[in-house]
């Protein structure tokens, strides 16, 4: 059976074409994958042969027999075959101008083709992602990648296959009106085409050049040239390039003001697009028509043909301009002046879309740029062991320095973690230190203005029955102030008994230049805290009149749920913070407001008074 099934395979895997015995072919492939039993390599190239059969008849089964065949190849982890596979694809979405999936399958090949070093594939591959980007409207990327494929081929010595992408290229300078290098290039492809009978690319190049004398006005070439590229297309069978020519044909008759043979044609070309359900042929069929309709004063007809065309897809920029076009005419004629100006804007903002791609003014760089890289592929070649010694020497280089970065990278994050652990350890015995001096404080205090201070009132009531030791009374007047004032240094009483609130305004209040406002909702902290905001404005005020000789101080604290702002202002003379080295009383509140996580900020200049800013948060 195996020695049967290579006798199919050998006379029937001869390419596509569309006459009896093709089909037959067709018929005996098929056949084979369903009561057969082929091979993996033998099913991947019956896969491949009904992809090249159908991709110019029957776009449904084109991409049917591709996703088959991509995933076999995929399963035998072929890469050649993957390649293969995903242009297939990447043609057929193209022909559905799905060019956004078209590009993903393309650009996949083209990176496995870069990876197993396959030139050929990679050319080809090019030539697939120039084809899609064109077909969308995006010439000068297209121009990019066929320029990719024709250096690539010359680096190759394989010139006498670049007829196809030089038509390409003359193509698409003819569509952006650069006629000297449009023909320069079809020239050249015809030249290659002919000498060794390339008829693909003589279908395009004819077909191209059909066109590019239609609009240099050489209607009698241009028709010959499309009469050329339509027989050449029928004699091979090739519905695309048939589609096409007819396509040309309606052009150049539109020009000749033969409108009743552009109508033919354009239907024709219509026809043979449908048939193979290619979508940007389909839309060129349309979009004739309507050129034809609107000649021929049938304006109702050209509108509509061009809203088909417009519906099928409105991604291609150039075509959707003369749509546009179409339709605004058209409607001016009907008399619908609403929907004419509508469609005017439209065509407006494509015309303004396309003016600033800025292609035209790119056209020559590429060209330069084209040239450029030729010269530096044919370098490429002859320095290839050195570029390859250079990388090698590079890699071993750029690991080196890893190595040497990751190392120094270690050393500073352990230099950071013994600094942050000395910082906690710093942190914990300064809040160690902060509580025992305030307990300590709050039992000193306590002792001092309850059980001393107490002590010494009592005396002093008794004394005070002893007119004759008024030295005594008044010695005892000066103990108590002197025990209150030690006793508020070291824990305020109203700080204890009232609160924070209370006690600022207790202690501003006894400096007639001091002002205290309070905002915000008085809620109890921590006595640590509070301790340490009163602290703070002890420090800030007294500095203030000690030094800032201020006739005016402003002392305001923000109080919200989780965090305390606090503000003390003076008109004083002022300092330069950077200049000044802050004192011990400042420097220990500093290390104090690190503990509770607050910061204290100085905002001071010469002859402008000062601002000292606390912030604090808390649970």
């Amino acid at each position: 059976m195996k020695t049967k099934l290579v006798c199919i395979l050998t006379g029937i895997l001869l390419g596509p074409c569309v006459s009896m015995q093709a089909q037959s072919n067709v018929d005996s492939l098929v056949n084979v994958l369903n009561t057969q039993s082929p091979t993996v390599d033998e099913q991947l190239t019956v896969y491949i042969k009904l992809c090249s059969f159908y991709q110019l008849n029957d776009n449904e089964k084109y991409l049917f027999y591709a996703e088959k065949g991509l995933n076999l190849a995929k399963k035998e982890k072929n890469k050649f075959k993957m390649i293969e596979f995903n242009n297939f694809q990447g043609r057929a979405y193209s022909n559905k101008a799905d060019y956004e999936l078209a590009h993903k399958y393309f650009n996949t090949a083209l990176n496995l083709a870069i990876e197993i070093k396959d030139r050929d594939l990679e050319i080809q591959t090019y030539g697939n992602l120039a084809v899609s980007y064109s077909n969308k409207g995006d010439l000068k990327t297209g121009i990019e990648y066929y320029q990719k494929a024709l250096s690539c081929l010359e680096s190759l010595g394989k010139e006498e296959k670049s007829a196809t992408w030089l038509a390409n290229i003359g193509g698409m300078y003819r569509l952006l009106g650069e006629y000297d290098l449009a023909s320069t290039y079809l020239k050249k492809a015809e030249s290659i085409a002919e000498k060794i009978d390339d008829k693909n690319a003589l279908v395009k190049t004819y077909s191209s050049l059909g066109n590019l004398y239609r609009e240099m006005e050489d209607l009698d070439k241009a028709m010959e040239y499309g009469l050329k590229s339509l027989k050449v297309s029928q004699d091979m069978h090739h519905k695309w390039g048939e589609a096409n020519a007819y396509q040309t044909l309606a052009d150049i008759s539109i020009n000749k003001e033969q409108y009743d043979e552009a109508e033919k044609y354009a239907d024709e070309c219509l026809r043979l697009a449908k048939e193979i359900e290619n979508t940007k042929l389909i839309i060129v069929g349309w979009n004739a028509l309507s050129n034809v309709y609107l000649y021929q004063n049938r304006y109702k007809e050209a509108e509509d043909a061009a809203f088909m065309a417009w519906k099928t897809d409105s991604t291609n920029l150039y075509i959707g301009m003369n749509i546009m076009s179409n339709i605004t005419h058209s409607n001016i004629s009907l008399g619908n002046k609403e929907k004419a100006s509508m469609y005017l804007n439209k065509y407006t903002d494509l015309n303004n879309e396309y003016n600033n791609k800025n292609v035209r003014e790119n056209l020559m760089e590429q060209e330069v740029k084209y040239e450029t890289e030729k010269k530096e592929l044919k370098i490429a070649a002859m320095e290839k062991d050195k570029i390859l010694y250079m990388w090698i020497i590079l890699l071993v280089t750029i690991v080196l320095v890893v190595l040497l970065l990751l190392y120094l990278n270690n050393k500073r994050l352990a230099r950071q973690k013994i600094k942050q652990l000395e910082q906690e350890k710093q942190i914990a015995t300064t809040k160690s230190v902060i509580e025992g001096e305030t307990a300590e404080r709050k039992r000193l205090a306590r002792d001092l203005h309850d059980g001393l201070g107490g002590m010494l009132s009592a005396v002093k009531i008794n004394l005070d029955n002893l007119d004759h030791i008024q030295n005594a009374r008044t010695l005892l007047d000066s103990s108590i102030d002197e025990l209150r004032r030690v006793a508020r240094n070291l824990m305020p009483v109203s700080l204890l008994r009232l609160g924070l609130k209370a006690s600022l305004e207790d202690f501003c209040g006894a400096f007639p230049q001091v002002d205290f406002q309070f905002y915000g909702e008085e809620k109890h902290t921590s006595e640590n805290l509070e301790l340490l905001i009163y602290r703070c404005v002890h420090e800030l005020v007294n500095n203030a009149i000690k030094y800032s000789g201020a006739k005016h101080i402003n002392v305001q604290m923000i109080q919200n749920e989780n965090n305390i702002s606090l503000t003390v202002h003076d008109d004083g003379c002022g300092f330069d913070p950077q200049k000044v080295k802050q004192g011990m009383g400042l420097k220990n509140l500093t290390d104090r407001l690190t503990v509770f996580n607050g910061a204290l900020d100085i905002v001071s200049t010469p002859g402008n008074g000062t601002e000292v800013n606390v912030e604090l948060s808390f649970p």
